[in-house]
């Protein structure tokens, strides 16, 4: 038997409640200088969290137990990686799953919101590679 609780729905139903919500808007903040879209700088208070980007292309590839994300992501700690799992998952991007099993066991994968992040993913990577001084 699987749990799975799936904040990205109810984010969406409420999204869905108010149109006025999907829009992007555009101000003019200073000459030459237009603000746009509060949901790119919401975007960015999740992803440009330190791993949270490393963590949902850990899991581009299906679930994964808490272990191998700490094995798959080098140099994060294993309390780190708990506190930015709880964050992906409250921001509807990751979803935890218990297996009552036996034995129980817990996994961690991308809800559809955060499968439809992966192209965007992608692209970045593409970008890194084409502008970013190797590592």
């Amino acid at each position: 038997m699987t749990d799975t609780i799936d904040p990205a729905q109810v984010q969406q139903a409420e999204q869905d409640a108010d149109p006025a919500a999907q829009e992007p808007t555009c101000e003019d903040v200073a000459p030459g200088i237009v603000r746009c879209d509060a949901a790119l700088s919401h975007v960015f208070e999740i992803l440009g969290k330190r791993w949270n980007g490393v963590i949902v292309g850990a899991l581009s590839n299906g679930p994964a137990s808490f272990s191998r994300l700490a094995r798959g992501v080098t140099g994060i700690s294993d309390s780190v990686l708990s506190d930015r799992l709880s964050g992906l998952a409250a921001a509807g991007v990751v979803t935890r799953v218990v297996d009552s099993g036996p034995p129980v066991s817990v996994s961690y994968a991308l809800t559809p919101a955060g499968q439809a992040l992966l192209p965007a993913m992608d692209q970045l990577k593409v970008w890194a590679h084409e502008h970013l001084p190797r590592a």
